[in-house]
């Protein structure tokens, strides 16, 4: 097998690729797939990165590996054959016995566990991956300082030392090398002898010359060790180091004379320890120096007998007696006819030595750095002051107990994690310190494992990386009581080695892009490996040092760190970014000048007795999802760092940047003009004053800012929380945060520091472009938690300040003026003036294209204006990189709202490689050229940091696209070359955020509801290219590309199903259709636009036939009830999907497939055979009724008839199914702000009951022959069936509980037509037999006939109607809920009832609210209640019998004239119920409450409880109460609770 890995990778068979993708990392069910494929040698050759995605479904990281280390396989195997070449075909045996003994132990071992055993196979690929990392370039090193004490000093494997050297000055020590590496596994004798001649040998040398000198055991020298490069550090094992030591011994037996000089010279052997990053074995670099000081070595000359082991005798002999001396980089003797002049010498030499040693204590005392200075350089990036945008990362180990008190300038830093090498940390060291001031997170280096199936965003935010400072203890943790004990340093890099690797890497290449971030390695204590492989980690995936700082204050624990890191990025890089001999005080007070901030700051927050307290950092830090407005924001900032940048806070607010804290407290403090106040912000602020001041109030209330895009909502939004600041607890809610953490963190907020709940400052949160349902949600989530705290009814805990765009923000206010306030491009005549003189002020500032934003706004937007404006801008730009990134970004802030690119992926399109950070903005900016600077905005995320760009406004990115755009290229083709842009598809950081902007382009429609103009049918793009450019073609051509950039997403599918449809494209249609619903076969959504594709196919089909004009036969009209049935069979599909589906409500299957129905029945009774008079209307009954077929149809249709047998059946239950859905839930808006969400996927059905009651009647009509008759009112023949007489009374409106009760609020010919339905029941409808469903339906015609004309002899008095219910099953569960819910109207009990009657009657209807409460939780499944809200359909009456229920309709008038949301708010407030009119028409009925639960008064045996129909109205504490009861689906319920006095 080795010999076979020895060959090209090409001719490795499937087995041998996986033994290579096992030995490079790459995780199991990978290997398997690749397996299961075949892929062998050849293939690996050929495989791409989009194949392993695609196809294996690899992550891009695993991807990006297997075609990395492929190519390095390749590269090595051409040169280890050129090497082979040039080099004398033979091994040398040294290196095989090497390689075979070690390989085995240097395989790196995961931290799950020991290393598996290692085939022989795996062991050839090891050795072949070695002799590859021999082969390739080495770094240099330089070796330990000479002949120091107490030196901590490592060697890294594989680096090279300088080449052996003769004597130079006698002072700088000569090297020679040894790589010992066949006698260091002999045995004690044999080893001693061989280490000992080689010692005095070159002694004996050094000290003939007078030249200091060190031999270095364990470092190859290349005339012996082929195969590697001459001064390679190797390394040899060393058992016992007294072998070593005690050899020395032989200096006795192998000099005559002089053995205390000798001892003198010759120093005791070094030990330095080889670090190898592959692998765990101990190895040292063995070495001795060697010192003849002169007034050891004056006028002596050295003769030594070197020792040497004789295998022939078995033992040690010694060599005849010798003069040796150093000749150049050799140890020679001195031959006979030179020896005389060799002892002439000595003095000349010993004069020599002498000088050496005088000149060395008078060299210059050491040059002093500035290392104040070159500290604040470092971690400031050459700039005034650090970034408080920019991230750090620390790694540090063990703290001497008074150097915590030096820390403040760490507890200002905006720390992104820790890497902690101290596991007392939490009990006694830094991270104690730090806890005292921050909140932060414990992980450990396990905790950042990723999974496949994360993506990055999910893993920060699980990790919550961007909110808290992440605290990894790198080498266990002492307090902590999981399995995390501390190890020794090898244990270490055997166990943790490889998931630090891991976690370095994910925050390097996957986290943090390049130039956010900087590492700072604080050194506190000497410096051990695990530290020092964390170095060459971080160098490693950070490709470079220039963000990486060493901060040291002992030189001696330096020197270890500085010996390892000179081998990677050189002496002098070392040098410059390391700060060492500074004491921690000093760095304290030094990097302070530098923050922005000053250290000892405190914050304050108003409480409720007007006064302030101190908010901790920590306690803010744990509130992560709001940042928290305190009474003296900004006023940490420090004098230095305002006089620095104020001018530049100020442009970039003017140019168009969003408005900052700090500018408020610019303006605030003097130092700049003030921001101009629109009207807006008086609107809002008395809004705000109005809530603060009403004493009787709901908890929650919302005001709602409605803004053009760019008009400057935002800024009068944080204009009113910087002004109420010192008396509200003001905040911003963060994005991407879940209402309950907000709603926690805010109640958190408003009771930080106050001893009473009861009595705190209410807080004011805003909200920024979040849609409406979050913002129910969260007040939903607000007001349940008001209720839990029992906080008093009338106090005033939140005001949500919610800013959304919106394209007519003045429509929106108009709507509801109360709560609503308008922001738009338009100035009023009063911001004109202020408008203008504040022009002025800055246009002697600033030129007027710093302030371009402003200046657009003081036009108005006025859109000549812009066009100019544009035009002017883009003049300059030229350069073919940057017009096409202006397009690029142009187009997503045209159509993708709050869309940016991220600034490294700008760099990365324009072939930006910027390599040290300190420029990198300004390289950036210099590549863009002056015009287009003007026309980005950079962004920074609040939370990442990450930078981003943007166009100024998306008016200006409009203009643009369509100035640079002209007639020579088109929207399409401009959105093709984006999204095949590799470059930005596949680009590392912001990648999430990106493609999210990518896909909305292409997928997001508009929705007015979103603040967009209009609701279109696809995104905007997309209507753009088939509207305005006219060409359908390219729309669906852009919706491929992206279906395949998208790793064929089933949503672009379903796009370009829609697509292919609307254009007529049935076929294709169906294809895209099936592609989305075979990756997706559970989603209702895609299952309806499969059925969709049919219906509108089938559309199509009968419109042919209808335009062919000629005689429809079952053969020609065959292929279109085909197609009918297939949509049909699909929107049952769909039906399926969206009942299991707990967390959606869809009806769409249901409305389709009654729409379709009734189509397919117009069709089939066109049909000449049954179209014919009344004869064939029953002979198409006949056929879709019974088992009868008609000749005419019997082969054509063959295929389906029983299919449309069952027609009749399926579409009665759809129908019921509707009924039933809109009898909970309906979606027109009620009296009592009950409105509920749209019935999802039916934006085309806006009145639901109007399409139910017309499409009941339409399918009652094909079901009924003598429909005409009833119609006329003439008598009913009395020949009809029931079935019949059932199918006119679906005709007439009479089918289902909704359609008869929608009759009260569809009033025409409502009386004749409930009359003639009932007319057609039997006369004594207790003896007949009926079914459950009639006499629901014939109850609710009796009750509807009896609130829409009381008068009327025809209404069967109440008692007649209770006996009939004594007919629905007595097993409750077999009743449908509208049996249930009638029960519960007609056996509420009346005033003259006994006692035992109302008993009685109470325990029906108990009975019946308890099968109800079943059915309600099934039906809403796990939606909100918020958006399902139960909808009442009656209220009790002070009548009598039927009189005493009242329908809502009755009092509707009490409200008229109020708009929809307006309405809402009086009924929610209870301000409806209490007009004289209500209270005249309901009937008030008695209870309590017991810890938040209405009961009943009135039942004796069982305690009644009702639900409350508004939670909040419920009192905290038990009280009597009066209500107002209501009937819904889900059983009565409490309306207007008023506690009895």
């Amino acid at each position: 097998m080795a010999d076979e890995l020895e060959q090209s990778p090409k001719g490795w068979t499937e087995s041998q690729v996986s033994d290579w993708l096992r030995l490079i990392g790459v995780k199991k069910q990978y290997i398997e797939k690749l397996y299961e494929e075949e892929v062998d040698g050849h293939i690996l050759l050929a495989l791409n990165e989009d194949f392993l995605k695609t196809k294996i479904g690899m992550k891009s990281g695993p991807a990006l590996l297997i075609i990395q280390k492929r190519d390095e396989l390749i590269n090595s195997k051409k040169k280890s054959q050129e090497k082979k070449k040039t080099t004398s075909g033979k091994k040398n045996e040294l290196e095989q016995k090497n390689n075979g003994q070690k390989s085995v132990q240097c395989l790196p071992t995961t931290s799950e566990g020991p290393p598996a055993q290692i085939t022989e196979k795996d062991q050839a690929v090891v050795k072949d991956r070695q002799t590859a990392q021999v082969l390739t370039s080495k770094e240099d090193c330089r070796p330990r300082p000479f002949d120091e004490e107490g030196i901590d000093f490592l060697y890294v494997k594989h680096r090279v030392l300088q080449p052996e050297s003769g004597a130079f000055n006698l002072i700088s020590p000569c090297h020679e090398f040894k790589s010992l590496a066949l006698a260091a596994a002999l045995d004690r004798t044999r080893l001693q002898a061989k280490f000992a001649k080689e010692v005095l040998k070159f002694a004996t040398g050094c000290m003939n010359i007078r030249s200091n000198g060190t031999i270095h055991f364990g470092v190859m020298d290349s005339k012996d060790d082929a195969g590697y490069v001459h001064g390679q550090i190797i390394g040899i094992p060393v058992q016992e180091r007294d072998i070593y030591v005690d050899a020395l011994d032989y200096i006795e037996r192998s000099f005559s004379s002089g053995r205390d000089h000798v001892r003198g010279c010759v120093r005791p052997p070094r030990f330095i320890e080889v670090v190898d990053l592959e692998c765990t074995e101990k190895r040292y670099v063995v070495e001795v120096d060697i010192v003849p000081s002169i007034s050891i070595s004056k006028n002596k000359v050295y003769k030594v007998c070197l020792p040497n082991f004789k295998e022939s005798s078995n033992k040690v002999e010694f060599e005849k007696e010798t003069i040796l001396r150093r000749v150049g980089s050799k140890t020679e003797p001195v031959i006979d006819k030179d020896i005389s002049d060799f002892y002439e010498r000595v003095k000349d030499r010993d004069a020599q030595r002498e000088e050496a040693e005088k000149n060395l204590f008078l060299s210059a005392p050491d040059f002093c750095q500035d290392l104040g200075r070159k500290l604040k350089m470092l971690m400031t990036c050459g700039k005034k002051f650090i970034e408080k945008e920019k991230w750090f990362i620390l790694v540090t180990n063990k703290f001497n107990p008074d150097e915590l008190c030096n820390i403040e300038w760490l507890l200002n830093m905006t720390m992104f994690c820790v890497f902690d090498f101290d596991p007392d940390s939490k009990k006694s060291g830094l991270c104690s310190k730090y806890l005292q001031h921050h909140a932060v997170n414990m992980h450990s280096l396990q905790s950042y494992r990723i999974s496949g199936d994360m993506s990055i965003k999910e893993f920060t935010s699980h990790l919550h990386l961007f909110e808290q400072t992440s605290w990894i203890f790198c080498n266990g943790r002492a307090d902590f009581k999981g399995n995390e004990p501390p190890c020794d340093e090898m244990t270490w890099i055997k166990t943790k080695m490889t998931v630090l690797r891991e976690s370095v890497s994910l925050i390097c290449k996957q986290i943090l892009p390049k130039g956010t971030f900087q590492v700072v390695f604080l050194l506190t204590s000497p410096v051990e490996k695990p530290l020092l492989h964390t170095f060459n980690e971080f160098f490693t995936d950070m490709e470079g040092h220039e963000d990486i700082i060493c901060i040291c204050e002992s030189q001696k624990n330096f020197q270890k760190w500085q010996s390892f890191a000179e081998g990677s990025c050189g002496t002098e890089s070392v040098n410059n970014s390391s700060v060492v001999g500074m004491k921690m005080s000093h760095i304290d007070a030094t990097l302070q000048q530098v923050q922005s901030v000053k250290a000892d700051a405190r914050k304050h927050l108003p409480v409720f007795v007007k006064g302030t307290c101190v908010l901790e950092t920590h306690e803010e830090e744990k509130m992560s999802s709001l940042e928290i407005l305190t009474v003296d924001h900004c006023d940490e900032t420090t004098k230095a760092f305002i006089d620095e940048e104020k001018a530049n806070i100020d442009q970039q607010f003017y140019h168009g940047g969003r408005i900052n804290w700090l500018n408020f407290w610019l303006a605030e403090h003097k130092y700049v003009g003030e921001v101009i106040e629109r009207d807006a912000y008086q609107d809002v602020s008395n809004c705000v004053d109005a809530l603060k001041w009403n004493a009787d109030q709901p908890p929650v209330n919302s005001i709602n800012i409605f803004h053009h895009p760019g008009s400057g909502g935002s800024t009068v939004a944080r204009q009113v929380l910087w002004n109420n600041r010192k008396g509200l607890r003001c905040a911003v809610v963060k994005p991407s945060y879940s209402v309950a953490v907000v709603a926690q963190h805010a109640f958190e907020l408003r009771e930080y520091e106050e001893k009473d709940q009861q009595m705190c400052l209410p807080v004011l949160l805003l909200i920024e472009d979040s849609d409406k349902e979050y913002l129910d949600d969260l007040k939903n989530e607000l007001e349940v938690a008001t209720n839990t705290k029992r906080i008093h009814h009338g106090t005033l805990c939140f005001i949500l300040l919610s800013c959304r765009r919106s394209h007519d923000p003045e429509k929106r206010c108009k709507e509801s003026p109360l709560q609503n306030v308008s922001v738009t491009h338009k100035l009023s005549d009063q911001e004109k003036r202020k408008f203008a003189g504040k022009r002025e002020a800055l246009e002697a500032r600033y030129e007027a294209h710093f302030i371009l934003t402003f200046v657009l706004m003081s036009e108005g937007f006025d859109e000549k204006y812009v066009e100019q404006f544009v035009e002017h801008l883009l003049q300059g730009i030229d350069r073919q990189s940057v017009t096409s990134l202006i397009l690029y970004v142009a187009l997503l802030n045209t159509y993708v709202h709050n869309s940016f690119i991220s600034q490294s992926h700008c760099e990365a399109l324009l072939g930006l490689a910027i390599h040290l950070e300190r420029f990198r903005q300004h390289e950036f900016e210099r590549s863009l050229g002056d015009q287009a600077k003007l026309v980005f905005l950079h962004l920074r995320d609040d939370e990442t940091h990450i930078e981003s760009i943007r166009i100024i406004h998306p008016l200006i990115a409009k203009e643009i696209l369509k100035q640079l755009l002209g007639n020579k290229q088109t929207q399409s083709s401009l959105a093709m070359d984006f999204l095949s842009n590799d470059v930005l598809f596949e680009h590392r950081f912001g990648r999430d955020e990106y493609r999210s902007f990518l896909r909305a382009l292409f997928i997001r429609r508009s929705r007015i509801i979103k603040g967009d103009t209009y609701d279109s049918f696809f995104s905007p793009l997309i209507e753009h290219v088939c509207g305005k450019e006219k060409s359908p073609d390219k729309a669906i051509e852009l919706l491929k590309e992206a279906f395949q950039r998208f790793h064929e997403d089933p949503f672009f599918a379903q796009q370009l199903a829609r697509l292919h449809y609307t254009y007529e494209k049935f076929e294709e249609a169906k294809f895209w259709a099936e592609t989305a619903a075979k990756q997706l076969p559970n989603s209702s959504y895609i299952l309806d636009t499969k059925g969709q594709v049919y219906k509108k196919w089938f559309q199509a089909k009968c419109k042919a036939i209808e335009n062919d004009n000629v005689p429809k036969t079952a053969q020609n009209i065959a292929d279109a009830v085909e197609t009918a049935l297939k949509a049909l069979e699909c929107f049952q599909e769909c039906e399926k999907a969206a009942d299991a589906d707990m967390e959606n409500s869809n009806s769409s299957g249901f409305f389709s497939e009654v729409e379709v129905g009734c189509s397919l029945l117009k069709l089939i009774s066109s049909l000449q055979v049954f179209a014919n008079g009344a004869n064939g209307h029953s002979e198409c009954m006949k056929y879709l009724l019974t088992d009868y077929i008609p000749e005419e149809v019997e082969a054509a249709w063959e295929p389906f008839h029983g299919r449309l047998k069952k027609l009749n059946k399926t579409m009665q239950d759809a129908l019921e199914w509707i009924s039933e859905d809109l009898s909970y839930f309906q979606t027109d808006i009620s009296l009592d702000g009950e409105e509920t969400s749209e019935i999802s996927g039916l934006s085309s059905i806006s009145h639901p009951l109007k399409w139910l009651a017309m499409k009941s009647s339409v399918y009652g009509k094909y079901f009924s022959e003598s429909y005409s008759i009833a119609l006329q009112g003439e008598s009913i023949p009395a020949n009809l069936t029931t079935f019949q007489k059932r199918m006119i009374i679906y005709h007439l409106g009479g089918g289902n509980i909704t359609s008869i009760l929608s009759k009260l609020t569809d009033q025409k010919d409502a009386v004749r037509l409930l009359e003639t339905i009932l007319s057609l029941y039997p006369s004594n409808p207790k003896i007949a037999k009926f079914g459950q469903r009639d006499i629901v339906n014939y109850i609710t015609a009796h009750l509807t006939l009896n609130c829409l004309s009381p008068q009327i002899q025809k209404v069967a008095p109440l008692k007649d109607l209770q006996e009939l219910c004594h007919q629905f099953p007595t097993d409750k569960r077999k009743c449908f809920p509208s049996a249930l819910f009638l029960l519960t109207l007609l056996f509420w009990p009346e005033d003259h009832d006994t006692d035992d009657e109302k008993e009685t009657k109470y325990e029906i209807v108990h009975s019946a609210v308890k099968h109800l409460e079943n059915g309600y939780w099934t039906k809403k499944k796990d939606i909100p209640q918020r958006k399902r809200r139960i909808y009442t359909h009656f209220f009790l009456g002070s009548g009598n019998g039927l009189d005493k229920f009242v329908h809502k309709k009755k009092f509707e008038r009490v409200t008229k004239g109020f708009s929809v949301s307006e309405k809402r708010m009086k009924w929610f407030r209870g301000e409806a119920w209490k007009t004289p009119e209500v209270a005249a028409i309901l009937k008030c009925v008695s209870g309590w409450t017991e810890d938040g639960v209405v009961y009943l008064e009135g039942p004796r045996k069982k305690k009644f409880s009702i639900q409350p129909l508004h939670v909040l109205s419920v009192p905290h504490s038990n009280e009597n109460i009066t209500f107002y009861l209501g009937f819904t689906f889900r059983g009565p319920v409490a309306c207007n609770i008023i506690v009895k006095q």
